[in-house]
């Protein structure tokens, strides 16, 4: 350790060494111009006063431009005593006979500190903007860096990797507050990498900035305000203005690659459903075949006379007859739901009356509803809706079926439909059980049952496809019941526009 801290001291002493010769020759350079002139017109070119100003004045200014501020201020004062020493009568005093040559005197240092000042501003302008032109290089740099970044290896890793390199920074640490992670370009580059990594993670909560003189800049990266990371510099000199672009395009970087990864767990999640869906499609349409012949044959042995059959034969073909028709109604439903999430199927929109709708449905039901209170209720004057009216039927009878399936025997069964605004609302009530609160939000999952259904027969995709064919049109199904009160399932449909209806 003592070893080291000397070999620092001397190091820093070598270097101010170093600096101190370099200013002192800038120093002797300027006033040996000074001094060359005050030689040429003293001895070799005798001129007027005048002249030998102007040459001064020339001087200065190149000094000005060349060195700077300092090495023109004492060019200045030194050319104003050559000028009084050499050429203002008397010539080897530094008394002034005539009064007017103190004016001329003092408007001549006047002249050459202005104008030193004035050369020195100009030079630190270009300065500036040629640092301002590197930053912005190095900013577009990096914004293109960030635009190729590798999909296949952490982003805030090569961020981190591409500031170093585009900034030449000894060290650059990237905190992501969303996964925790600390990011290092140079881990041996930070003195105290614990003490650092404690910083960042401050920083990003605290929205707080830390510095550590000269050496170490810890900042936090916003995104809309909020502080999403934080940033680790070393020996960087940037201004303000590339310091908060270069924070604005890793918030936007490490937002990218939030984004991306987002689309892509999206995107394996649709391919994965779509899948799924696909293989459910295939596996009904193979479950068909065996079920046509076995519904066949089991309906042609219950056609023939009962000599043919004992009663416990036909009572054993008759549970064999109802459970292909309740496997067939499995198979078709899965068919359904597999094809409405697969997205295999196109709305074929049209215009029809509501009324229409409710009585193609109660056609199709009437099977399961003979024998039970149905209640039509259908306002007048109802406007025309734009639907798929094949898929709107589907959906209206697998909410009778439920409402018949649930509700109490005897108990009526309320179907209607109301204008709504700009929709029409239709509805089908119960008088059953009932659906708790906690449940209404798991019904409309595929082959949920509610805790009142378990012991009734069906699918429990009913209401899946219910769901998936009211989102298909950009609409919603919901349910208002309560315990020993009820259900009543309402869905909407969109009115036809005026230009489709005429």
């Amino acid at each position: 350790m003592v070893a080291s801290t000397g070999s620092t001291i001397r190091s820093v002493s070598a270097g101010s060494l170093r600096q101190a010769g370099y200013l002192i020759l800038r120093h002797l350079l300027a006033l040996s111009l000074i001094a060359a002139i005050t030689f040429v017109f003293f001895r070799l070119i005798p001129v007027n006063a005048t002249t030998v100003g102007f040459f001064y004045l020339v001087a200065i200014l190149v000094i000005a431009t060349v060195g700077g501020l300092i090495e023109a201020t004492v060019s200045s004062i030194t050319a104003m005593l050559c000028f009084n020493f050499f050429f203002l009568p008397p010539v080897g005093t530094f008394t002034i006979a005539d009064p007017q040559n103190w004016v001329a005197l003092f408007a001549f240092l006047t002249t050459a500190l202005t104008a030193s000042q004035l050369s020195d501003r100009l030079k630190r302008q270009r300065r500036e903007a040629l640092d301002r032109q590197h930053e912005m290089e190095r900013l577009y740099a990096l914004s293109r860096a960030i635009l190729l970044t590798d999909t296949t290896q952490p982003t805030a890793m090569q961020i981190a990797n591409q500031i170093a390199k585009a900034f030449e920074c000894p060290a650059v640490a990237l905190y992501d507050r969303k996964t925790s992670e600390v990011y290092l370009a140079d881990r041996d580059a930070f003195p105290n990498i614990n003490a650092i990594n404690s910083k960042l993670r401050e920083s990003a909560i605290q929205s707080s900035v830390f510095k550590d003189g000269d050496e170490i800049l810890i900042t936090p990266i916003r995104l809309g305000g909020e502080p999403i990371g934080s940033m680790a510099l070393t020996h960087t000199f940037l201004s303000d203005a590339a310091l908060q672009s270069l924070l604005n395009l890793v918030a936007v970087g490490l937002e990218k690659a939030r984004a991306q990864e987002e689309v892509n767990r999206a995107q394996v999640a649709r391919q994965s459903e779509e899948l799924k869906s696909t293989l459910l499609d295939a596996l009904a349409h193979e479950f068909k075949t065996p079920l046509t012949s076995i519904k066949a044959v089991t309906t042609d042995l219950l056609s023939n006379p009962e000599e043919s059959l004992s009663q416990e034969q036909r009572g054993l073909v008759a549970i064999a007859d109802e459970g292909a028709d309740r496997l067939d109604r499995l198979v078709t439903e899965a068919i359904q739901l597999a094809r409405i999430e697969g997205g295999k199927f196109q709305l074929n929109r049209g215009v029809h009356f509501p009324s229409s709708l409710l009585s193609a449905a109660l056609r199709q039901t009437k099977s399961l509803t003979d024998g039970r209170d149905l209640k039509v209720q259908v306002e007048d004057n109802l406007p025309l809706v734009f639907v798929d009216a094949e898929l709107i039927v589907l959906m209206l009878a697998h909410l009778i079926d439920n409402a018949v399936k649930y509700s109490r025997p005897g108990s009526p069964i309320l179907i209607g439909a109301r204008a709504d605004g700009k929709a029409v609302t239709i509805y089908v009530a119960d008088q059953g059980p009932g659906i708790s609160e906690d449940e209404q939000t798991r019904i409309f999952d595929k082959f949920y049952r509610g805790r009142n259904g378990q012991h009734l027969k069906g699918t429990g995709m009913g209401l899946a496809i219910a769901r998936e064919i009211m989102r298909a049109h950009g609409e919603e199904i919901w349910v208002k019941s309560s315990p020993d009160q009820g259900s009543e399932f309402s869905f909407s449909l969109p009115v036809a526009p005026v230009e489709v209806a005429e």
